[in-house]
């Protein structure tokens, strides 16, 4: 497997210095820039972070700086209540290396990577003390999701195996030494971009739900046609759709239901309407059980009252015309 290049950090600054400072101190050089984080310090740093927030304007966009050796910095339900959060913010890690948790995900990010985080949710950063330096560029919340969609929301890592992941790149690089003269020319084609890549994403996810509803409309069709077989059961059905039976579960889990518990339905809705229906009234309770997929009398007898709350000889007194 190729290894993949490693990436030209954003930020060419000779000054490598890390300035420690009360974490108190940090945390209000990043709230001021960021909105409302709390820092927590490595432990062997005692209460210090060497690091340092700045601000800079990137295109239209105001873009934070931040270095640090923190433990973690987090956003929580609190700070987001108090100081809602009206931006999205393409966070790019520029060096070292970053834990991210948010919606339920965490994902670990390497130099060269990029998530794009919803400050409208909860959000946690872990670094465990180690140098780590971030680009944060402020995608405007509001104006992101008029022209996109939710699917810009509640967190996102930007796969750097898609090529639009590399024009990315390529557009930020340029937007980092450009003058302000094509600056607004590379802004808009940097959201054109992150556009193309998000509607991308919602093709690929609504293809694999038609994947999904397909497998699920045809597994029913099969019930339908099979359950009257005594022996068909959860592997056959997997099999004629081509599919593993755990894979099987997991898209009648969509009903709340299991694939034995869908056929066994099945089977005592084809029962009860033999039983009711007029063209058989003398054929015997069991030779109907038998026909409609049953092998066990026992047991049709209890699942039926089970389902019905009723016998299947006092159901056919009272559905029979």
């Amino acid at each position: 497997m190729a290894l993949r290049p490693e990436p030209q950090t954003l930020i060419r600054s000779t000054d490598t210095r890390a300035h420690p400072k009360p974490v108190e101190d940090f945390a209000r050089d990043v709230q001021a820039i960021c909105g409302q984080f709390c820092v927590e310090p490595a432990a062997q740093r005692r209460g210090l972070v060497a690091g340092a927030a700045s601000r800079i304007q990137v295109s239209r966009f105001e873009t934070a700086i931040v270095s640090l050796d923190a433990q973690k910095v987090a956003r929580d339900q609190r700070m987001i209540r108090s100081d809602p959060g009206d931006h999205l913010f393409l966070l790019v890690q520029d060096k070292g290396m970053c834990r991210i948790h948010q919606a339920g995900k965490a994902h670990v990010l390497s130099p060269g990577d990029m998530y794009l985080v919803d400050s409208a949710r909860p959000s946690e950063f872990v670094y465990d003390g180690a140098n780590s330096r971030q680009v944060s560029i402020h995608l405007p919340r509001d104006e992101l999701m008029h022209r996109f969609g939710p699917v810009c929301t509640g967190g996102l890592e930007i796969d750097r195996d898609d090529p639009l992941f590399l024009a990315m790149r390529a557009v930020l690089a340029k937007l980092f030494v450009e003058d302000g003269a094509v600056a607004p020319h590379l802004g808009e084609a940097l959201l054109s971009l992150l556009g193309a890549y998000l509607r991308c994403l919602e093709h690929q996810a609504g293809m694999a739900e038609k994947k999904e509803e397909a497998v699920l409309s045809r597994a029913l069709a099969v019930i339908e046609r099979r359950c009257s077989e005594p022996d068909f059961g959860t592997a056959d059905l997997a099999g004629e759709l081509g599919v593993s039976p755990r894979t099987l579960q997991r898209h009648f889990s969509a009903l709340g239901e299991t694939v034995s518990e869908r056929l066994l339905a099945v089977r005592l809705e084809s029962a009860r309407a033999r039983l009711a229906a007029p063209a058989t009234p003398g054929q015997s309770v069991s030779a109907i059980a038998y026909e409609t997929g049953f092998n066990d009398l026992s047991y049709f007898y209890r699942a039926f009252r089970k389902r019905f709350g009723t016998s299947p000889g006092a159901a056919r007194k009272t559905l029979s015309p």
